[in-house]
């Protein structure tokens, strides 16, 4: 089950879901902080992404939507059948927008793993928005949260193009969230993300801050690959085993050599830098 929360600001209303995941949790905090759950403007749906009309409630009356895709309690980690599920999930809130008069943009939470996998990218110079995670690719190495998140976004995207839904992407890099393990399905694959250069982390605040972003500038479009940090030094590679890791197995080679970075998130930080030179934000 999915949690959809509903806030209304000035006669402006959006929806977040799933507002029960830690990202969505954190939209509401940061950008409603000093509501209750029990003030008048914020409501609560229990909206499961599988029930088509249940979504349509969730989204009704709202101006725009902040999706997220949290794995079903019953199946909470990645394998090869949840692509099904989160394609379904993506399709289900995507139909539901187009359905929905008053909807004026979505942002739909995806994932830098929809970018850095394939073949031709370990080849390529920086990586950025344009490029796709090749999904026999994700298949052939068992890539499945990659897989799922790449197809779920390509859903979304034929959708909305479509149905004329304005969409945009936040493609997040590994959120460093209190609550991290090694079994996060976005670490698949972490050492070759390290030797390629494409091994990017995400602060919640910086996320947060991202999605709000590209809600309220007009000028926002496409797809933003979004990070603050890359981890491509022994330094960081430690830091980050010494987090997932108890002491008696973190222990890493002394050098693990330094890679260049090869992805890109200027187009973000261009729409950042001129969205808050606008607000007067310092």
């Amino acid at each position: 089950m999915a949690t959809a929360a509903s806030f209304d600001q000035t006669s402006r209303t959006v929806c977040v879901m799933d507002a029960s995941g830690r990202l969505a949790a954190g939209k509401l905090s940061q950008s409603f902080e000093g509501l209750s759950c029990n003030n008048k403007k914020l409501k609560v749906f229990h909206s499961d992404p599988f029930d088509y009309h249940s979504i349509l409630d969730a989204l009704k009356g709202c101006c725009g939507l902040f999706y997220s895709f949290e794995p079903p309690s019953d199946q909470p980690t990645y394998d090869e059948f949840m692509a099904d599920v989160e394609v379904r999930a993506a399709h289900n809130v995507l139909e539901a927008c187009a359905q929905t008069n008053t909807i004026d943009k979505v942002v739909f939470t995806s994932s830098a793993t929809t970018v850095i996998w394939s073949d031709s990218n370990s080849k390529a110079p920086d990586l950025d928005e344009r490029n796709w995670s090749d999904l026999n690719f994700c298949r052939k190495f068992e890539l499945w949260q990659a897989l799922s998140k790449t197809l779920a976004e390509k859903t979304a995207w034929a959708l909305a193009m479509d149905r004329g839904v304005n969409m945009v992407t936040v493609n997040g890099g590994l959120l460093m969230s209190p609550d991290l393990t090694i079994a996060n399905p976005y670490l698949k694959g972490a050492a070759e993300m390290y030797e390629d250069g494409v091994f990017v982390t995400v602060d919640l605040r910086f996320i947060v801050d991202t999605h709000i972003h590209v809600f309220e500038d007009i000028a926002s479009y496409g797809r933003y690959l979004c990070f603050n940090h890359v981890i491509n030094c022994n330094e960081d590679a430690v830091k980050l085993a010494n987090k997932l890791l108890p002491p008696s197995q973190s222990s890493l080679p002394q050098s693990l050599g330094i890679h260049q970075q090869r992805i890109s998130n200027k187009k973000l930080n261009k729409l950042m830098v001129a969205f808050d030179s606008k607000h007067g934000v310092d």
